[in-house]
């Protein structure tokens, strides 16, 4: 009797642990699919404030030539520190637009991961 309450015992052992293992595994794909969701409104913002940086930066860059074309030398300096700021605003947006991919990628792969060994 006494190997077949352990056989038992074992047996109701595993059975919890694989129901303990796949609700496990539920919290992490939901989890998963929860980070991908804030990967793309990451990016969604990301591409805005790029095309934000790049109408900056045209806009700036009319302000140059205008003031070249009119010989105003100070406000020419004044617009190209603007400029360089707006190039610096647009490279690091750039930056964090390759990183968010680069996360959203990562996400994506340990999603499927997770679905395929549920």
């Amino acid at each position: 009797m006494k190997p077949l309450t352990t056989m038992a015992v074992g047996a109701v052992v595993l059975a919890l642990g694989y129901g303990a293992a796949d609700a496990q595994n539920g919290r992490t794909i939901r989890q998963d699919r929860q980070d991908v969701r804030q990967d793309r409104r990451e990016l969604h913002r990301d591409n805005r404030d790029i095309r934000q940086d790049r109408r900056e930066l045209a806009g700036d860059r009319r302000e140059l030539n205008q003031d070249i074309r009119a010989g105003r030398t100070n406000e020419v300096r004044q617009d190209r520190r603007e400029l360089a700021g707006d190039r610096r605003e647009l490279r690091e947006d750039v930056r964090d637009r390759r990183d968010d991919r680069r996360d959203l990628h990562q996400d994506r792969r340990e999603l499927a991961q997770d679905e395929r060994s549920r």
